[in-house]
């Protein structure tokens, strides 16, 4: 469910302007380093990301890296769930770099937000989002298809949506749950 709180702006203001989101944990097999060297080429689209960026030398040297571009804006963990929910519910655009693993939360909560969204291409992330969002292995594909392929967004957006409400509701799970018993 969007979330709206103008009180947030103060802390954030950048988000008064449109832009990207991404929140993970700051490792290798995330992405990190393709999602914000695409945004260093694309100094006119906004990035927030929120991660852990102190935790390992990846994450610093990241920080340290892109923390002078005006447009990407690094955060610290944010686990208040009523901030993390504003941040994304505010963006235009979710960015999920996840290559291992399963169904990634993050990746289900911005679906059922309704956000488009832009993952990096692999199995999992195609099965969570039933091949309907748009996909991506490079910098360079991030860049092409946010400059190329914005037209698509409100159809990805609706499709994101649906997929989310119909698959990853807390209806749909707990009646999953209870034909198992």
């Amino acid at each position: 469910m969007p979330v709206k709180d103008d009180s947030l702006f103060e802390k954030y203001p950048f988000c008064k302007n449109p832009y990207a989101v991404t929140v993970c944990r700051i490792e290798p097999e995330n992405n990190v380093h393709l999602i914000l060297e695409a945004f260093a080429k694309m100094p006119e689209k906004n990035l927030v990301f929120v991660g852990n960026w102190e935790r390992s030398d990846y994450g610093k040297c990241l920080k340290e890296k892109y923390s002078g571009f005006s447009n990407i804006h690094l955060l610290d963990p944010v686990y208040e769930p009523h901030t993390v929910n504003w941040l994304r519910s505010n963006a235009e655009l979710y960015v999920h770099g996840h290559s291992a693993g399963g169904t990634n939360p993050s990746l289900v909560e911005a679906m059922n937000l309704g956000l488009p969204i832009l993952a990096f291409d692999c199995v999992y992330n195609r099965a969570t989002t039933e091949d309907k969002a748009l996909y991506w292995k490079t910098s360079d594909d991030i860049v092409r298809i946010i400059i190329e392929e914005s037209s698509s967004f409100e159809e990805v957006s609706r499709a994101m949506k649906e997929v989310g409400k119909r698959l990853y509701s807390w209806k749909t799970i707990a009646e999953l749950y209870n034909s198992l018993y």
